[in-house]
């Protein structure tokens, strides 16, 4: 059972990962670099295109690939823990996971933007992943201005998202 979990979970995580950040690239008009459009559209548009006839996007959002996320997760949950559980167990375990992967996705973009910063700030994906970024560090360099020159607003919203993260497992155990 671990190895299909591994396996279940692997899969699932990069592909409802990469439909994550397709939606949030779309809503927060962001143009990727060509490799990675290319790579986000031909792993994805199976599931969004489709998804598209019965969800629109509506207010500038590309709601089929949240929706395909969410049930890319609902999925990958109702594999893994179809044996003894509800419908809505399962639905909720999986609503609790969608979120997770969020507050994950964020805090893997802010550690590439660090990473960037500290090794190769003129790369050519670190103006594509501040843009990213910019939205969630834009509200706390109000609150938290430079000190000594040094920009800590990376490590504060790291430190925020984790708070995040341990108040969801107290609300939905995953």
């Amino acid at each position: 059972m671990p190895i299909l979990q591994l396996i279940v979970d692997t899969i699932a995580s990069v592909l409802g990962g990469v439909l994550l950040l397709r939606f949030w690239m779309q809503a927060i008009r962001v143009r990727p670099p060509s490799s990675v459009a290319q790579f986000t559209f031909t792993l994805t548009d199976w599931l969004v295109k489709p998804l598209r006839r019965i969800v629109p996007g509506a207010g500038g959002y590309d709601w089929a690939s949240l929706i395909g996320a969410f049930l890319v997760v609902l999925l990958a949950t109702s594999i893994l823990f179809i044996v003894g559980a509800s419908a809505e167990q399962v639905f909720l375990l999986a609503l609790g996971r969608f979120v997770k992967w969020i507050i994950y996705g964020f805090i893997a973009l802010l550690i590439i933007e660090a990473i960037f910063s500290w090794v190769n700030p003129h790369a050519p994906l670190a103006p594509f992943v501040h843009a990213l970024n910019d939205p969630l560090l834009r509200p706390i360099r109000k609150v938290v201005p430079p000190i000594g020159g040094l920009d800590l607003s990376v490590l504060v919203a790291v430190l925020l998202l984790q708070i995040a993260l341990y108040l969801l497992r107290i609300v939905v155990p995953i």
